[in-house]
């Protein structure tokens, strides 16, 4: 008999964002029973049918398993998904999240939905938003405890977050479009023209290029050393080919450049996200001398377990 058929299922997670749906069953201690994963993100679902696609992912574990508490993270809860779950002010942490979960009338289930952060203008501060990526940061820290007083949490993306911690809560957090900006650049612009028809071979010797490029432009802007993408291509540099990641190391590496700007000592910094992704960091970081980076799996699952026990959500 497989061990996970003597858990008891305790809670259903969600981590439902742009693109893609996660869901997971969840047993003692958090123990995955079962689980899906679906490009069901807010952007794919038809007519806005978050209910039927709710149904869809959930309602076999319903009928097994009887009436669980259903919790959500992500996009579902922002004005372009099923309802708005407000933000949170920033700093943030667990207890206040917790408190402040919005309930969705949902079949079979209710849901609810963790509310995103906000960080409020301020001197020297724009205001910055979050949604989904605050429970990947509760994940993170039951997964690393060492980060709860000071810690740096990297989470590579379309929008990279760049998440400070301090004192057990979600301090202070500065978001980049650097993926975004990677994806119109290399097919909306003429710097990727070049690569149209590359072969998906990675060039780690243009995406060393790329970002130690970055990191010594000294007062040039991003939009000067862009364009050297074309110009090291036109000279001979680097090959048509290698372009695209020539480009990844510019972006990744003006972003490491301005996030660690006046940083005189580099916190414990961790990466949540994509494994290729967080791979392509730890190289471009590594070139900024720092080593020690670790990543940490499964933060969004661990996250929405411990908003669920701090909300009282679980039985037993």
């Amino acid at each position: 008999m497989d061990d996970k058929s003597l858990n008891t299922a305790r809670l259903i997670a969600l981590d439902w964002g742009t693109s893609s749906l996660r869901a997971w069953l969840l047993g003692d201690e958090g123990e995955v029973i079962d689980a899906h994963a679906a490009k069901r993100g807010i952007m794919q679902v038809e007519d806005g049918d978050f209910a039927g696609v709710y149904r869809e992912i959930v309602g076999d574990w319903i009928a097994v398993h009887g009436e669980l508490p259903a919790l959500a993270c992500g996009m579902i809860g922002s004005r372009g998904g099923w309802a708005e779950a407000e933000y949170v002010d920033c700093p943030a942490e667990l207890s206040v999240l917790a408190d402040r979960l919005l309930t969705i009338d949902a079949d079979p289930v209710s849901l609810r939905v963790v509310p995103g952060v906000m960080q409020p203008s301020g001197p020297g501060v724009r205001p910055d938003v979050m949604r989904g990526e605050e429970t990947q940061v509760l994940g993170a820290l039951s997964a690393a405890p060492e980060l709860a007083e000071r810690g740096v949490l990297v989470l590579p993306g379309t929008h990279c977050k760049w998440v400070h911690i301090a004192e057990h809560r979600l301090a202070a957090f500065a978001t980049y479009m650097t993926g975004e900006l990677f994806a119109v650049l290399q097919h909306h612009s003429i710097l990727g023209k070049p690569a149209a028809d590359r072969d998906g071979v990675t060039d780690d010797k243009a995406f060393e290029l790329g970002v130690d490029t970055a990191r010594e432009a000294g007062a040039a802007g991003l939009s000067s050393i862009l364009f050297s993408a074309r110009s090291r291509m036109l000279a001979g540099e680097i090959a048509a080919e290698a372009t695209p990641d020539y480009l990844s190391g510019l972006l990744i590496g003006d972003e490491l450049r301005s996030a660690l700007t006046g940083v005189d000592e580099v916190p414990p910094l961790r990466l949540i996200g994509d494994d290729a992704l967080c791979r392509r960091y730890r190289h471009a970081l590594a070139r900024f001398g720092i080593e020690d980076v670790a990543e940490i799996p499964d933060a969004a699952r661990i996250g929405l377990w411990r908003i669920a026990e701090a909300a009282g959500l679980l039985t037993y």
